[in-house]
């Protein structure tokens, strides 16, 4: 877990000050065909296959949604290969020889500010689910599944907040993209019928807060606000967002539609304008490598299938390469530790971290309380453990763990380095289970 917070806050700090970098595209680029939330798959192209950007090359299959595959660059398809995904499970990849001519599919055409104009929610519905637009938070859940509701929005919130140690992808975005930004809220606003937005973010930011006050003046009458949030972690957790923004607090097992909001991560916003105004899917985007096993943190734009070994080279590789080292995909609190640096990035991967590992020695429970008093969802996080290692599926289930967004809290906060988080992960299985 994380340790040494000041020196993490400096080096955020410092991160976010410096521009973002355009990391060069490979010559080996590497789409996933399944992801965590979509486990089945089609294939629509095969070796030897000229591709080009944007092209439509297969199709995802979940539960109750599929979910378009798209190419990231012009070359040639050279076969499959096994890598690392964010979800820290090794997946299949279409592995793509990069010609570097860039050449676009020719569904890739600009839209003019009259054919937008004329756009109703269904029609944006459409452009988002086949250019396949998901959360670029990290949930990547399918961006057209919320504009499909009957619920009448009357606030759209854009969260800008990355509460998260270390990650500053984000706040570039947003200092260096405020016009798109701004665009893809205003594409928002008509697609839900809704005047009212509010974009948060951190109250310390002060340069987000000085660009967007400034630049929202151009839009007078528009009702996009800067809505300045809690410091705090996890403050980007929507529910946190949401009752810090507006003071209505979502229960467990409700939907913020139902109390008349809609909130977008920032990034997929960007998404949004991208693929409204160009029709194009997401094939790059904003992350930040960095970490203290890294010598130059660094942010970037990087083309979607990029390999992780790539970006760690123009960081200038590592600080001490004879320690072993913990990646972390997403930020630290909660993303995918790997065990190695084989992996690729998707276009929901917001970070990278990369640590030197300092291992930990696990003790006995002190029942100091730690992790109930910090548990932004009012669990009892001990118990919940006591009731898994016990294997007492009734009282697992009547301790709610299904309520817990794994932020990570109670792992950090506990004095005896239990990986507590761990254990509310499988009493999630076990309250699921008949």
């Amino acid at each position: 877990m994380i340790s040494k917070v000041s020196t993490i806050e400096d080096t955020k700090g410092l991160l976010g000050m410096l521009p973002t970098l355009t990391a060069g595209v490979p010559d080996d680029i590497f789409i996933t065909t399944d992801n965590a939330r979509c486990p089945k798959s089609e294939v629509y192209v095969k070796e030897g296959d000229y591709v080009r950007i944007g092209q439509l090359i297969g199709m995802r299959h979940a539960a109750f949604f599929d979910q378009p595959i798209h190419c990231t660059v012009s070359g040639t398809v050279v076969g499959y290969e096994k890598h690392y995904h964010r979800s820290g499970k090794m997946v299949n990849f279409i592995h793509i020889k990069n010609d570097h001519k860039d050449e676009l599919d020719p569904s890739i055409k600009p839209r003019s500010d009259e054919e937008i104009a004329k756009l109703t929610r269904e029609d944006f519905m459409e452009i988002l689910k086949q250019t396949a637009s998901v959360g670029l938070g990290g949930s990547s859940f399918p961006t057209y599944i919320k504009f499909n509701t009957k619920a009448k929005i009357d606030t759209i919130l854009i969260n800008g907040v990355e509460c998260e140690p270390y990650i500053t992808a984000d706040h570039r975005l947003m200092l260096e993209h405020p016009e798109e930004i701004v665009e893809g809220i205003r594409y928002l606003q008509q697609a839900f019928d809704c005047k009212k937005v509010l974009i948060c973010v951190k109250n310390k930011y002060d340069d987000l807060k000085k660009v967007y006050r400034s630049f929202l003046k151009r839009f007078e009458g528009s009702q996009i606000e800067l809505c300045p949030v809690g410091n705090f972690y996890p403050q980007g957790w929507e529910v946190a967002m949401i009752k810090s923004a507006t003071g209505i607090e979502i229960p467990s097992g409700h939907l913020p539609s139902e109390f008349g909001i809609a909130d977008f991560n920032v990034s997929t916003v960007y998404g949004i304008y991208q693929a409204v105004k160009f029709n194009r899917p997401v094939y790059e985007r904003n992350i930040s490598i960095t970490g203290d096993a890294i010598r130059y943190p660094s942010n970037f734009v990087v083309r979607i299938g990029t390999p992780l070994r790539n970006l760690l080279d123009l960081c200038g590789g590592y600080t001490d390469p004879e320690v072993n080292k913990v990646f972390i995909l997403g930020g630290p609190m909660m993303g995918a530790s790997l065990p190695s640096d084989d992996c690729i990035i998707t276009k929901t991967v917001t970070s990278v971290i990369v640590l030197n590992e300092t291992p930990s020695v696990e003790e006995p429970c002190i029942r100091c309380g730690s992790c109930m008093l910090n548990c932004p969802t009012h669990l009892s996080p001990k118990l919940i453990m006591d009731a898994v290692k016990a294997k007492d599926k009734e009282k697992i289930k009547q301790l709610q763990p299904l309520r817990c967004v794994e932020c990570g809290l109670c792992s950090y906060v506990c004095t005896s380095h239990i990986r507590v988080t761990d254990y509310i992960r499988k009493a999630k299985i076990f309250a699921k289970m008949p």
